[in-house]
């Protein structure tokens, strides 16, 4: 089968979430024996498949959107505005979590009808038919719905669209334009074949909001003979994997972190902290590593970010934590550790329950000790851990494997092309 992935790119700065899960998505599936194209929109990607070019470019669509949104953006600006130095700026800007001043961006991928949308989708049909045509079309997002009108039209091809932490973006979206973007969701969901979400927690989400659609839960797959590593770190070390953000509470890990040291019940207690970051961030690090003052000598933070280096991150971790501020879809780091033999300390919020399982401990985060208690609980007591460790692994095995995920894909892929041939 030949699959093309469209997926919106942060430019590799910083664990991006839906990035990283396309990206599994489409190693699952070449493992599998399948032929997929990962195409990056906005920013370039390690993981877009080589000679892929960048569709709709970060500051170039912006620009057509704030100021030529009939499509006549003059080519002089749209070669300036898509050179590598404007990719680079964007790309050290990007992965901002608000959408504050996007508005007119964010409705365009979705509703998918201005000249300048329709003018660069022409682009991305045209190399699309030159390449040779997929048998499926999967969106990252149902941010880009506005994707799955617009090209089956053009190409006759059926569109899978996967659903994950979409409220996040669009709530924040200012005045009307919220509910304006739920509503154009469901219209341009008319031309989608198969919805998808990461969880049956995310599920729920979407069938609350009364959609006419409901998508198919089929967890993220690690590739777990890549992850495996059984030796554990010879001091106990809490590990934080995700973007060095608030919204991803790596300054309530900092602050839990400090406690246990001061406590001393786990002698050479140690925290490693990934996931990178971008310039927005930089304030809250800096507020982070002010925290983390006077015991930094048991602190390691790898500021730098690379998508392809993740399974060696957890090799040094004895527990992984990243203790979040808001209702996530899935939590790929919680898939990770458990592939590398990992338990986890998480609140008990969003899909932690689901995802985490037996495989790690939950706190409740109106304790304000919630964090601490159970890092401390796991670290200590030798025969919990152990139990929690062996647990990740098996639920690692029997869930998140990319040899599962890919089934559920070929499942999908399949049952939405029959319908097709059927009609």
């Amino acid at each position: 089968m030949k699959i093309l992935i469209i997926s919106p790119s942060a430019g590799d700065s910083f664990y991006c979430g839906n990035c990283f899960r396309d990206s599994l998505h489409s190693s699952a599936l070449i493992r599998a024996g399948h032929s997929v194209t990962v195409m990056p929109l906005y920013l370039p990607m390690l993981s877009a498949t080589e000679g892929v070019p960048i569709f709709f470019p970060a500051v170039s669509y912006y620009l057509e959107q704030a100021m030529f949104r009939k499509g006549n953006m003059p080519s002089w600006m749209e070669k300036l505005s898509s050179s590598k130095m404007f990719m680079g700026l964007a790309a050290s800007m990007s992965g901002t979590t608000s959408a504050e001043g996007m508005e007119g961006m964010t409705m365009s991928m979705i509703k998918g009808d201005d000249g300048a949308f329709l003018k660069n989708i022409a682009k991305m049909a045209e190399w699309i038919r030159k390449d040779g045509l997929p048998d499926i079309i999967h969106l990252s997002s149902s941010l880009l719905i506005g994707f799955a009108g617009a090209l089956k039209r053009k190409l006759g091809v059926p569109v899978v669209c996967s659903l994950q932490d979409e409220e996040v973006w669009i709530d924040s979206l200012k005045g009307e334009y919220a509910s304006a973007a739920w509503e154009a969701i469901e219209e341009s969901s008319k031309a989608v074949d198969a919805f998808v979400t990461t969880s049956e927690y995310y599920r729920d989400i979407v069938i609350k909001k009364n959609f006419s659609f409901s998508p198919t839960v089929i967890y993220p797959g690690i590739n777990i003979d890549k992850y495996r590593y059984d030796p554990l770190p010879e001091r106990p070390t809490i590990g934080f994997f995700y973007r060095m953000n608030s919204l991803d509470g790596l300054d309530t890990l900092a602050g839990a972190f400090v406690s246990l040291k001061k406590k001393g019940t786990v002698p050479g207690l140690r925290l490693k902290i990934g996931g990178g970051y971008t310039g927005t961030d930089r304030k809250f690090l800096s507020k982070v590593k002010r925290i983390l003052e006077g015991v930094m000598e048991d602190v390691t933070i790898e500021e730098d970010y690379s998508p392809i280096a993740h399974h060696r991150f957890y090799r040094d971790c004895t527990v992984v934590s990243v203790p979040l501020r808001f209702d996530e879809g899935v939590g790929l780091y919680v898939c990770e550790a458990f592939a590398t033999g990992r338990p986890v300390v998480e609140p008990m919020r969003g899909s932690f329950p689901e995802i985490a399982g037996e495989g790690g401990m939950l706190y409740d985060e109106s304790d304000p000790e919630g964090l601490e208690k159970a890092l401390e609980s796991i670290l200590t007591d030798r025969d919990l851990y152990n139990e929690k460790r062996e647990k990740a692994m098996a639920i690692a095995g029997e869930r998140y494997s990319d040899s599962v995920c890919a089934r559920a894909l070929e499942a999908l892929y399949w049952k939405v092309l029959e319908q097709k041939n059927n009609i």
